[in-house]
């Protein structure tokens, strides 16, 4: 392998390890410190943004480890993932967390749907990728 294409792989495995060990950190916080200030509704949105961050962290390791993906489709769908996942569940945890501020996040709602844009974006990409390589 070229380094090009190992220095790519480790910046991919060190963002899905980022974006793995912030929701490990944020699931721990909402679990243990919020649960008792928050409301069912917004525990639950919360879980669903540390899923989704979760399942998207597995998802740039496969990105990052798969031999069937250039190094610039690695590169365009890691930033997709990265976008998504922010815009998503970052706009999710400030959305669920809204009465413990001052700031009306919910004038920042439009950005959900966006981040999930994103997303499914990257999945619809690597499918499209994964069909045209034959190999």
């Amino acid at each position: 392998m070229n380094t090009l294409y190992l220095a790519m792989e480790r910046k991919i495995i060190l963002l899905a390890s980022l974006i793995g060990g912030v929701a490990v950190i944020i699931g721990a916080f909402a679990a243990h410190g919020l649960k008792p200030i928050l409301n069912d509704s917004s525990m639950d949105s919360l879980d669903t943004a540390i899923r989704y961050q979760i399942y998207h962290a597995f998802l740039l390791l496969y990105i990052a480890s798969s031999n069937r993906l250039t190094k610039n489709q690695q590169s365009i769908l890691s930033k997709l993932v990265f976008v998504g996942v922010t815009l998503f569940s970052g706009s999710i945890y400030f959305l669920a967390t809204n009465i413990l501020t001052t700031f009306d996040f919910k004038s920042i709602g439009f950005v959900t749907p966006l981040g999930g844009m994103f997303l499914i974006g990257s999945w619809t990409l690597l499918f499209i990728y994964n069909f045209r390589n034959k190999v």
